[in-house]
């Protein structure tokens, strides 16, 4: 009996792990940590972005930026847990169900997605090939092992205290972003055609945009047919430049172009394209981000930029 009470067979793993287990299960857990935070903040600080990169993979518009923002939560959650040893195991149960899901939707998806970019982070580049698989595979091998080997979670209640704290941080954010899309100054002037072209007055939409991008070109050409009055539209070329005037002429679509990517990117924090911005009297009335239809037409005529 004693020696039952000493050794309990209701625990997954032992007291005292091995030197070398407790090495790695460390090492483990700090890099699972790092990749989790560091793409749940990612998504949480640039909720927009983030929907749209998930419309690129396929996740209905409609439920896009919802999706992104409670990934976002549950990525960073994965992670804070998994630094702190009381909470680690039901933090390695999190990530490797989010692991999970990943690797079986772009499964599923794999033969629509094969080459479409999976960034998780805002420095590395990743594209959903065989590649992928594995080192999202690796990730849950190591979330299992770090699972296993962590002793039973306790303190439900601190847990969930740090839910609340993650939730708070990405409301939070999602409001500062919100606010800081709407009315940012845009610079007095650019180029276009070698001479300044005045952004100040009047209504203009900045469509950023990749010259060789097929969706972009279908994008041009349903925007092409909007009523347009008296807005102008200035096309902002991402890549490529010397094929943008070739784009809009085939498509149709009346614009000029701007080769002043670098500063309008840096004022309006572009993200990916496709993209706009719709300015009123030389300050951002908003961010489009959404082009599939009925978008952009639906909000540029609610906003006035178009007529009925």
């Amino acid at each position: 009996m004693n020696d039952s009470m000493a050794h309990p067979r209701h625990s997954l793993t032992p007291l005292e792990l091995p030197g070398w287990k407790t090495a790695f299960s460390w090492l483990a857990a700090l890099l699972l940590a790092g990749v989790f935070v560091v793409s749940g903040v990612w998504k949480i600080t640039d909720a927009p972005g983030a929907a749209m990169r998930m419309v690129q993979a396929r996740v209905p518009q409609s439920l896009s930026l919802s999706a992104a923002v409670a990934f976002g939560i549950a990525e960073t959650l994965a992670g804070v847990l998994i630094l702190v040893p009381r909470f680690r195991r039901w933090g390695a149960i999190l990530a490797s169900l989010l692991l999970a899901v990943f690797l079986a939707y772009f499964a599923v998806n794999y033969s629509a997605l094969r080459g479409a970019d999976c960034s998780c982070f805002p420095w590395l580049k990743r594209v959903v090939d065989p590649a992928f698989f594995l080192g999202d595979g690796i990730l849950l091998l190591l979330a299992v092992l770090v699972g296993f080997w962590s002793k039973p979670p306790r303190s439900l209640r601190s847990a969930v205290l740090i839910l609340g704290a993650v939730v708070v941080f990405a409301l939070v954010s999602y409001g500062v972003d919100m606010t800081r899309q709407s009315g940012t100054p845009a610079p007095a002037a650019i180029a276009v055609d070698g001479h300044p072209y005045s952004l100040a007055s009047g209504r203009i939409l900045l469509f950023f945009f990749e010259p060789q991008c097929g969706h972009c070109f279908e994008i041009a050409k349903r925007m092409a047919q909007f009523p347009w009055g008296d807005t102008r539209v200035v096309a902002i070329p991402v890549e490529e430049p010397q094929y943008a005037e070739a784009f809009l002429r085939t498509a149709g679509l009346p614009a000029v172009v701007s080769p002043d990517f670098a500063l309008l990117r840096k004022v309006f924090g572009y993200t990916s394209y496709p993209y706009g911005v719709a300015l009123e009297n030389g300050r951002r009335k908003a961010t489009l981000t959404a082009f599939d239809d009925p978008e952009p037409e639906a909000t540029l005529r609610k906003l006035g930029f178009i007529g009925q």
